[in-house]
């Protein structure tokens, strides 16, 4: 399973995480998440920055985003019968998920984590997620007992009609992670319109 290319499940990323029943019901004025700023995206200028050696493939068990006090298990995620990538239990805010049948957090590739933005109750696991900035930590606890700490490179928002599907599932070199959420606006006839996706590499482990 763990051949399995990232690029299948982007489509469906866009989608199954979007739902925004809470803003729904509570209106956009005052209760939409924040977005990423033009000045936490990628640059022609950025530099790829120093990384950490990769480390052998092991589950992840919980994410923690300490800038935005984010400290959640995660489930593994599988795809759908229609290929779709499947996500974690709406009612389980403080819940995320990563793509199991992908690379692991901290080994050499693409390491994939979703969550929701928010459910019918509030905000939910990454309701905060556009709001991290470029050189913020993100930290993966393994089931090996080490933790991968992951640096971020970049956060970007993208409408679901051009979602950069190599871009953020593609293949790299260094283990990298995404972590992604709803995002790119909002409407009431179709939920968010896009995604939130933040861009981290390995430069840590302890």
């Amino acid at each position: 399973m763990r051949k399995v290319g990232n690029s299948a499940i982007a489509a469906v990323t866009v989608v199954a995480l979007c739902c925004g029943a809470w803003l729904l019901r509570s209106g956009v004025e005052t209760h939409a998440p924040p977005q990423p700023s033009a000045a936490q995206a990628h640059a022609a200028r950025d530099a790829e920055g120093a990384g950490a050696p990769a480390l052998p493939p092991s589950p992840p068990d919980r994410v923690r985003i300490p800038a935005l006090h984010v400290d959640a298990p995660l489930m593994g995620l599988a795809l759908t019968a229609s290929g779709s990538l499947d996500v974690p239990p709406a009612a389980k805010k403080n819940l995320a998920g990563w793509y199991e049948a992908g690379t692991t957090p901290g080994e050499t590739g693409t390491a994939i984590v979703a969550g929701h933005v928010d459910n019918a109750d509030g905000p939910a696991v990454f309701y905060d997620l556009g709001a991290l900035r470029k050189g913020g930590a993100i930290e993966v606890d393994r089931r090996d007992g080490s933790v991968a700490v992951f640096t971020v490179d970049a956060v970007e928002v993208y409408r679901a009609d051009s979602f950069p599907d190599e871009k953020v599932y593609g293949p790299a070199e260094r283990p990298e992670l995404r972590v992604i959420t709803c995002g790119g606006g909002y409407s009431r006839a179709t939920g968010y319109q896009g995604n939130v996706v933040v861009f981290a590499h390995l430069t840590g482990v302890r």
